[in-house]
């Protein structure tokens, strides 16, 4: 079993920006491929951005290229999702996932074994 735990998330102004972090527990970190979904209200879940097992690999949704960075830190078992120039659309609950396999931009949610309960990110106009 493999624990997750985001933090981070909060009410930002348009154009602000947030670092949010994903704190894993239980069993090697560095054995999961990471990733970050959303989910705004009415929406289905989506993927957003996911880095590999060693982060030499990252992925991201079109909507977030250029303005969010995934990283992760295997020695802190502590993955993270900066956001930056940020907009109401960004809006939703944001997910951090783990899984053994490759988590990619075609992955869908139902497939990931292992789930955090999420941050909520609230961007005002």
């Amino acid at each position: 079993q493999v624990q997750l735990v985001e933090s981070g998330g909060g009410l930002v102004q348009a154009g602000a920006s947030l670092t949010l972090s994903c704190a894993a527990s239980g069993r090697t970190f560095s054995n999961y491929f990471m990733g970050w979904f959303r989910q705004a209200p009415g929406k289905e879940r989506e993927f957003v951005a996911s880095i590999s097992w060693a982060g030499t690999m990252t992925y991201y949704a079109d909507s977030v290229k250029g303005r969010f960075d995934v990283s992760r830190d295997n020695v802190a078992n502590t993955g993270y999702l900066r956001l930056t120039s940020l907009k109401p659309e960004d809006t939703a609950v944001y997910y951090c996932a783990a899984d053994g396999s490759r988590i990619t931009t075609e992955t869908t949610a139902w497939s990931i074994r292992y789930w955090g309960l999420g941050t909520q990110v609230t961007v005002a106009s």
